[in-house]
């Protein structure tokens, strides 16, 4: 288990007129979390190639993108060649899950498989000994700013024990409806890496924002521990 939660602003959230600030007052945080959506697989659509690159030249940090498209399986070297440092694919959406995972690691970068939440953990069994993280929606995928989907915490908590049971430890990601109101229930659940939206960009600090929402996070991975 690792000791500090990562803290991964959600760019969806952000002012896309101002993108190099707005990445700048995030930069106390771990990660980036970049969504890509198609308009099929999700009814909406966000960023393409281009922004992720854009994205890329203006952070240190590490850019984990989730796909939210019918598609992952044909895209997988697309979005590693725009800088993904991690991807994310759902499992609703993949063909060869196996074979996705396997390329990521080829190209050196890390693997990880989105669930939504109607989604059994369960479809988990024979494939996350492979991954490197499981990202646990904790709303509907789509759309930001909605509310945390409580019925989460069980299955963030079934993931952690499938995962003790076949003796691996990937990071297990929630996404939806975080702030330093939940983050420690979250974390207590067995998360390690939480999704950030308008908790941060919504915020007049988002250093501090991100200092509460971390020391929340990190207060329910002792009481975890």
């Amino acid at each position: 288990m690792l000791d500090n939660v990562i803290i991964a602003p959600s760019v969806l959230s952000a002012d896309f007129g101002r993108l190099a600030e707005e990445l700048d007052d995030v930069a106390t945080a771990d990660w980036i979390h970049y969504d890509v959506m198609d308009g099929h697989f999700v009814p909406n659509l966000s960023f393409g190639l281009s922004i992720l690159k854009t994205v890329k030249k203006n952070t240190s940090l590490p850019v984990d993108v989730h796909l939210m498209i019918t598609n992952p399986d044909e895209m997988v070297d697309a979005w590693l060649d725009a800088g993904a440092d991690v991807l994310c694919f759902h499992q609703e959406a993949a063909t060869h899950c196996h074979r996705i995972i396997s390329r990521i690691h080829e190209r050196g970068a890390k693997a990880a498989m989105a669930l939504n939440p109607g989604t059994s953990p369960y479809v988990l069994d024979s494939i996350i000994s492979e991954l490197d993280m499981v990202l646990v929606m904790s709303v509907n995928p789509g759309y930001g700013g909605q509310a945390f989907i409580e019925s989460s915490l069980e299955k963030i908590r079934a993931v952690r024990a499938l995962a003790e049971a076949r003796g691996v430890h990937p990071l297990i990601e929630v996404d939806g409806g975080i702030g330093a109101g939940n983050a420690d229930l979250v974390c207590d659940a067995g998360a390690d890496v939480l999704v950030v939206g308008s908790s941060v960009f919504g915020a007049d600090d988002r250093a501090q924002a991100i200092a509460d929402i971390r020391a929340s996070g990190n207060r329910g991975k002792v009481k975890r521990s």
